[in-house]
């Protein structure tokens, strides 16, 4: 079983050291990867530098950078991938990314790459990068149709990606559809299923209507009712996370990967239920993860 962890570069002290605490609790189950974020219009490129560095640098973890076709141009952003080449950072989460607030229709950037796979086929031209793009088992919502969608996700992979990590979702059979329609397209590469754990439910159902991810309507019964209630809110959205998981394994599942939402509690309680367990190896030092939060 492979794991992999997905945070946010933090905006203040106090975020920080949330973070860090997670990254701490969260290590012990030895990762693929955890990856770091990059914001919607570029904005946060520093901090999510610094961070990946600082996990690649302090931890035994491997850093993954997101990075972006927004608000760069092509040699802008390869001049990135080269100093992440430089410090040893050797994964790539590669996206399109989002126009910046307030801007509806995506438009390149002028002299930049126009999708997530002209990023991928220049970022193999700067270090042979393991890859991980974005997949949409309710496809994206820009999309022409399904079947654009899909195309594009396979001109992503046959231009040097590793595997992809979808878009979160609660209905395991609109994965496992999603999956077998990659099959079918001739994509061999991993379909790694994204899994996003409730904290708040009312900002789940924003992430949703912003990328097109549908919410069953068992899910909002679930949590009908619950607004005061944070300590039942938490069971439940175990609960539903659990069986989700268990789910996915028993149709052959073999690698997840977390938007942990720099919160630990939730993914480490569903990661044991699949059976990881601490390694010491991967424990990092204490000391040393304090030592700037």
């Amino acid at each position: 079983m492979n794991l992999s962890f997905e945070f946010f570069p933090p905006g203040d002290a106090e975020m920080e050291a949330t973070l860090w605490r997670s990254v701490q609790r969260l290590a012990p189950l030895a990762p693929r990867f955890v990856s770091v974020t990059y914001g919607a219009d570029g904005s946060t490129r520093t901090r999510t530098h610094q961070l990946v560095t600082r996990i690649q640098r302090e931890t035994p973890l491997t850093g993954a950078a997101h990075l972006t076709c927004i608000g760069a141009s092509r040699g802008e952003i390869l001049d990135i991938a080269r100093q992440y080449r430089d410090e040893g950072v050797r994964h790539i989460v590669a996206l399109r990314g989002d126009p910046p607030q307030g801007i509806t229709r995506y438009e390149p950037y002028p002299d930049g790459f126009a999708y997530a796979a002209d990023l991928v086929a220049g970022l193999k031209t700067v270090a042979d990068f393991d890859i991980s793009v974005a997949a949409y088992p309710e496809v994206h919502p820009e999309a022409q149709s399904a079947q654009f969608d899909l195309d594009n996700l396979k001109r992503k992979l046959d231009a040097g990606a590793t595997r992809a990590i979808t878009q979160f979702f609660y209905d395991v059979e609109v994965f496992l559809r999603f999956r077998d329609r990659c099959a079918a397209a001739g994509i061999c590469a991993p379909i790694v299923p994204g899994i996003l754990p409730i904290t708040r439910f009312p900002q789940v159902l924003r992430f949703a209507a912003r990328c097109g991810a549908s919410i069953p309507q068992w899910l909002a019964e679930r949590f009908q009712g619950l607004d005061d209630d944070p300590e039942t809110r938490r069971l439940i959205a175990a609960s539903v996370a659990i069986e989700q998981v268990q789910s996915l394994e028993r149709h052959g599942v073999r690698d997840f990967h977390f938007y942990t939402l720099n919160r630990a509690e939730l993914t480490y309680a569903i990661c044991h239920t699949l059976g990881a367990r601490p390694s010491r190896q991967a424990t990092p030092d204490p000391v040393a993860l304090g030592a700037r939060t």
